[in-house]
């Protein structure tokens, strides 16, 4: 059975140019800083997945490797809060299966714990 990060983002206006250009170079940096070649890391769906007024949607694999887990999930959720912060007026839903992940102002789309240092050891000694 396998987990997953969802994420979309809807609004009425299409992406301009410079939006599609923005989203083209945040999965690009975004992508090249991942820190695992063989995990599942960012990835969007082509036109926005296909839903009316979508924009932006895409989906991540979780790791059962629970060493890998955190390091993915913040990596992904970095990476959405910059899509996020680069597409002004556009309706996110981000969610693990059917969990919503809260989004903050300051710190954009967080999980309780997904940096805490000795978790991320603990659960990387398992």
């Amino acid at each position: 059975m396998s987990v997953s990060l969802f994420y979309c983002a809807s609004r009425a206006v299409p992406l301009t140019e410079a939006e599609t250009a923005a989203v083209e170079r945040i999965v690009a940096a975004r992508m090249s800083s991942f820190p695992y070649q063989d995990e599942e890391s960012l990835y969007l769906y082509n036109n926005g997945g296909g839903q009316p007024g979508e924009i932006v949607a895409g989906s991540t694999k979780i790791p059962l490797d629970p060493g890998r887990l955190l390091p993915v999930i913040a990596h992904t959720l970095d990476s959405v809060t910059e899509l996020r912060r680069a597409l002004p007026g556009a309706q996110w839903r981000v969610h693990i299966d059917d969990l919503d992940v809260p989004w903050d102002e300051d710190e954009g789309y967080v999980l309780p714990g997904m940096r805490d240092a000795d978790l991320m050891a603990e659960l990387g000694g398992l």
